[in-house]
Parts: structure tokens; C-alpha cells; sequence
């Protein structure tokens, strides 16, 4: 496919929010979402980014260093991409192609973009003539300082929900870094957080939170409150954005893995800007809670995940949209529960654990003392398999191996197990007295990083893979090296 520019520019009329005629909303509803792969989209945006990479060695030059230097794809960072809306693809407009590769229109705030309901691609806005990719990061100002730039004009304060800088020095593309706390929008003045003072404090005091230790209850009431706060003074995807930065670097502190990928990409100042969810294990007598939590947080359920009658075990996938963070939420259900609506009915707690309600029993709640079971992240697959097996990280065989979507563990970190926790299930008659005294040498898999692949624009989850890593990751049957 070939991508032409017209020698003679756009009129001054041009309007590029009047891009096609219909809106396309996504469907976020509590029933199961059937995502399916979708190659003729995923076909013609790896065109369309191939002809910009062609337009610019400078944003070539970085494509290579993130393959290279953090085994990820350009293409999973990319926040936007910008092109003309005059753009010829053999013989159709761009617009007549994106629309017929299943894009619509989708509001963004302060600009109308073309997005795809059924896949995971990035927002395509037209211009009067020129070409823009915009990459997003944690920090603007951590970009700006890993690459060495000088003169860098940034718009938008600190503290501001919305920032962003021109990086590239004049090349045919114009090469952009964004970050965003919530903010969608793009030409509009960043909106300012509030008092910045009390926004910085809230942010080390959800660091700080009180996790409750062995009570989940206090741990529950604790980052409600907080978030409740957050959500008044500073706004809910605001919130949300900050709550999750935290949640990553309190995984972190206890994950090697995430350590070293961290420090990979923060040398190009990137961050976890590539996170594609958050894995959270929780108990039964906690679920409900969690999910209320998290909706506080504005997060809106899509599909729930059932991994077959015999799995022991089912998932509630959520998304919160403005903030950009997925979270996969993992519990034990029995065969007769898989149907029912398990997020908002709560479920019963029970002695007999899954591999699920054992995790959370020997470190606690996944959402609160424990800490995430994973985060997962877009990659190449290979090379970060390769790099991080290089770099001393070894991985587990991949659950998942489609051509659409690869998935791996890192693997496991084991860490400490409280002997109270050992002493009160060895009482309850959930572990035996031999996989009791190995808790207590050796302790249990804790965390891992997830390396993923999505290709397609494929948005949904494996089931299958899924539950085998489960049952592979219990640790019952885990011995230590």
C-alpha cells in the first residue's frame, strides 16, 4: 500500500474534526466481551506507521533503541498518530480507509480522532498536512533528560494533568512526548491539577497508605478514604492515574524483574508508560469490596472471564478509559458460581482454597499488603524474553502462543511467609505439614512481570493459557530451585 502526499497543501477550509459521518461507542457493559483479532486494521496501521518511520530517520533511530535497548515496539507506545487527511492508500482516501478497516469517529476532548471499537490501536487524528507521533511516557521531563535535549519547550506545568513536548529537531515528522493524568485532550491549555501542594501530599499518602496487614478491613477503609479525598479536590481519572503510578512502584520494590525492565526503558524515559493491565489476586470475602473500590476509582467492568467448570477459578476484567489502566481481578469460584455476577453479589469465604485464595492467604490481599500478583506489559516478545534472560531474569514457557497474542511469565519471585499465615491454614487443614515446613523455609512465589504481545489490535485474554499458568503458578506444587 502506498501513502502519497499531494504536492499542493490542503485549503485553509479544511476542517479535520469533520472526519466521517457516524460516532462509534464502545460497548463497556458487565457481560462477556468477545474480542476478536482484527488483521485488516492492524494491516493498514503498521502501513501507515512504516511510511512515517520512512518519513523520519530520527523517529527511526528511537524505533530501533526501544527494540534494542527494552525489547518494545514503537508501535506499543505510540499515544497518537497524526497524518494528512488528504493522504492517498491506493486509490482511497485515508478516511475511506480507516473506515473500511472498521474506524470511527471518537470524541477526545478538545479533537475528534479516528479510533477502533474492537481493537487496541492507537488514535489516528487528520491534519491539514502534516505528520505527527506522539509517544507516550511517564515523565516529559525524564524523556528530556535521558535523550540529552536541549532548548525543549514544555507545555504544561508540573502537577498538570496533561503534559507534552516537540522533541525531534525539524525532521518530516514532528516527534511528541506526552503525559497524561486522565487529560485526553491535545490542542486545549493543559488544565492545572488544583493545589499543587495538596496534590503532591495525596500522592505520598497513597504511597504511604495503611494496608491493613492482616486486617483487610482497615486496609479496605484506608484507601477509600483516600480516594474518596482524591476524587473531591483533584478528580477521578486524575486520581485513578496517580493511585496506579503508585501501585506499580510498590510492586516493584519486591520484584526484581520489574527492577531491571524499569531501569531499561527509564533510560530511554519511558517509564511504564507500555503497561497493558494489572493483575490483582484477591480472596472471596474480599472481592466485593474490591471491585467497589475500584469502580470508585472509575473503572467500569467489561468481561468477565470464566476459565472452565473444572479451573477452580474466574476473573472480572475492568477499564477505566481516560486513565488508560486495565485491571484483570482474580478469585476462586466454584463450578456454580462461574455464571452468576459474582463482582456485584460478593461470594461466600470458604476453608479450601484454589490456587487464587492460597496466594492471598499466605501474603495477603493482592490490593493491599501483597501488593500486585503481576503487571503485565506490551513487548516484542522475543527480544525481551532474550534481554531479560541475557540480563539474569530468567522466564517461564509461554501460556500463550498465537500469532495475535504471546504472554510469559517471568519467573517467580518467592518471598517470605508470615508464620501465622502458615500456622492458621496449617490449623484449618489447608496445607499439610510437609508444604507447611517448605513455606516456612523457603517461602512462596509472590510476584512475577508479564511480558505480552498483542498483534491485531487484539484487546481480549487467552482463557485457555490463562488457567494453565494458574494451576502451574499454585504453590502447593511450586518447588525452589
Amino acid at each position: 500500500m502506498a501513502f502519497k502526499v499531494p504536492r499542493e497543501p490542503l485549503p485553509p477550509t479544511f476542517e479535520p474534526r469533520r472526519l466521517c459521518s457516524r460516532i462509534v461507542e464502545v460497548s463497556m457493559t458487565d457481560s462477556e466481551s468477545l474480542w476478536q483479532p482484527q488483521p485488516i486494521a492492524a494491516d493498514l496501521l503498521e502501513r501507515l506507521v512504516e511510511d512515517t518511520l520512512r518519513r523520519s530517520e530520527e523517529l527511526t533511530r528511537m524505533a530501533e533503541r526501544m527494540r534494542s535497548e527494552t525489547g518494545t515496539r514503537l508501535f506499543d507506545w505510540l499515544d497518537h498518530l497524526a497524518v494528512p487527511g488528504d493522504l492517498n492508500c491506493e486509490g482511497q482516501t485515508i478516511v475511506e480507509a480507516l473506515q473500511s478497516a472498521g474506524f470511527g469517529e471518537c470524541d477526545l476532548g478538545d479533537r475528534i480522532v479516528l479510533c477502533h471499537a474492537g481493537g487496541l490501536f492507537p488514535p489516528i487524528e487528520l491534519t491539514s498536512g502534516d505528520f505527527r507521533a506522539a509517544i507516550k511516557v511517564d515523565s516529559v521531563t525524564d524523556f528530556v533528560i535521558a535523550h540529552r535535549l536541549r532548548d525543549i519547550k514544555i507545555i504544561g506545568r508540573s502537577g498538570d494533568r496533561r503534559r507534552q513536548a516537540r522533541v525531534d529537531a525539524g525532521s518530516g515528522v514532528a516527534i511528541w512526548v506526552v503525559q497524561r493524568a486522565g487529560d485526553l485532550s491535545w490542542y486545549a491549555e493543559p488544565e492545572p491539577m488544583g493545589d499543587l501542594a495538596r496534590y503532591v501530599d495525596w500522592c505520598e499518602r497513597i504511597r504511604l497508605r495503611d494496608r491493613g496487614g492482616a486486617e483487610a478491613e482497615v486496609g479496605f477503609a484506608a484507601a477509600r478514604s483516600l480516594v474518596e479525598e482524591g476524587n473531591g479536590e483533584f478528580g477521578q481519572d486524575a486520581c485513578c492515574a496517580a493511585f496506579f503510578a503508585a501501585e506499580r512502584s510498590y510492586w516493584q520494590v519486591r520484584n526484581r524483574a520489574g527492577q531491571l525492565q524499569k531501569s531499561r526503558q527509564d533510560r530511554l524515559g519511558l517509564g511504564w508508560a507500555n503497561h497493558d493491565h494489572h493483575t490483582y489476586r484477591s480472596s472471596r470475602e474480599w472481592f466485593r469490596s474490591l471491585m467497589e473500590l475500584l469502580e470508585t476509582l472509575g473503572f467500569r467492568r467489561r468481561e468477565r472471564f470464566y476459565a472452565g467448570l473444572d479451573a477452580g477459578w474466574g476473573a472480572q476484567v475492568l477499564e477505566q478509559v481516560n486513565a488508560g489502566i486495565t485491571v484483570f481481578a482474580d478469585v476462586d469460584l466454584s463450578p456454580q458460581e462461574i455464571q452468576g455476577d459474582f463482582a456485584t453479589n460478593g461470594l461466600e469465604p470458604r476453608l479450601r482454597f484454589g490456587t487464587v485464595g492460597l496466594w492471598c492467604a499466605l501474603h495477603g490481599e493482592a490490593f493491599l499488603e501483597a501488593g500486585m500478583h503481576h503487571l503485565e506489559c506490551q513487548f516484542d516478545f522475543e527480544a525481551a524474553r532474550q534481554q531479560l534472560t541475557a540480563a539474569g531474569v530468567g522466564s517461564m514457557p509461554p501460556f500463550t502462543n498465537f500469532d495475535y497474542l504471546r504472554q510469559s511469565f517471568t519467573e517467580g519471585e518467592r518471598w517470605e511467609v508470615s508464620p501465622a499465615r502458615i500456622e492458621r491454614l496449617l490449623d484449618t487443614g489447608a496445607i499439610d505439614a510437609d508444604q507447611a515446613q517448605r513455606f516456612r523455609i523457603d517461602g512462596a512465589i509472590g510476584s512475577h512481570l508479564e511480558v505480552l504481545e498483542r498483534n491485531d489490535g487484539f484487546k481480549g485474554f487467552n482463557q485457555t493459557g490463562i488457567s494453565d499458568i494458574i494451576l502451574k503458578t499454585d504453590p502447593r506444587i511450586i518447588e525452589p530451585h
